[in-house]
């Protein structure tokens, strides 16, 4: 399976790291590897000092397909999940401002927090859910999928162009304002509405 990350999709996610707005999905990969694995901590690596949450909903795929139209993307997922990309935010700027590629600021060994899933047939629009990260304690990040500048199946339309989608690919479809460093022994919790979709501590 592959790990699709989708970067920018929020106007004020855009505004607080003083970054350009795209005029297209931003796109880059996490290989597997980069899933923290369950029950395991997080370890913040060796090469970063600044390592930021970025929680997300994601998107399971459950149908193989490549050039798929807008309006049939809604039957290539049937779950929607939440989890963090974690970000060495000093390499990245290093890498952003050499113009090289984010990888190893954003696909490193656990990096990629998958938390549970729940059948979108339990939301009443899939672009209008609620989700929300707690660090000890404190909401740090809110973001509601409206607020995406690229919804669910506009990104499923576009990744397709490019990518093949196959069953058990995951998208991450996007972080909101709010993002910031995590310290060792931090509990991060991360919600869909008010239900708990995964709890990680930090090392």
């Amino acid at each position: 399976m592959k790990i699709i990350c989708i970067g920018r999709n929020y106007a004020d996610h855009i505004k607080e790291l003083d970054n350009a707005k795209p005029t297209d999905p931003v796109i880059f990969l996490k290989p597997d590897t980069a899933i923290l694995l369950k029950k395991q901590p997080f370890f913040i690596p060796d090469f970063s000092n600044e390592v930021h949450h970025e929680v997300e909903l994601l998107v399971r795929i459950n149908k193989i397909g490549k050039h798929i139209d807008r309006k049939f993307a809604h039957k290539y997922y049937d779950e929607i999940g939440l989890g963090i990309d974690f970000t060495a935010r000093d390499l990245q700027a290093d890498l952003k401002e050499k113009g090289l590629p984010w990888e190893k600021a954003k696909a490193f060994d656990g990096s990629a927090v998958i938390g549970k899933f729940i059948e979108k047939e339990q939301f009443k629009d899939v672009n209008n859910i609620n989700f929300s990260l707690e660090r000890n304690g404190n909401t740090v990040q809110n973001g509601n999928s409206m607020l995406m500048m690229w919804k669910i199946d506009a990104l499923i339309e576009y990744i397709s162009k490019y990518f093949t989608l196959k069953i058990g690919d995951i998208i991450f479809t996007g972080t909101p304002a709010g993002v910031g460093k995590v310290e060792t022994n931090d509990v991060l919790k991360g919600f869909i509405e008010e239900t708990e979709m995964f709890s990680i501590k930090v090392k």
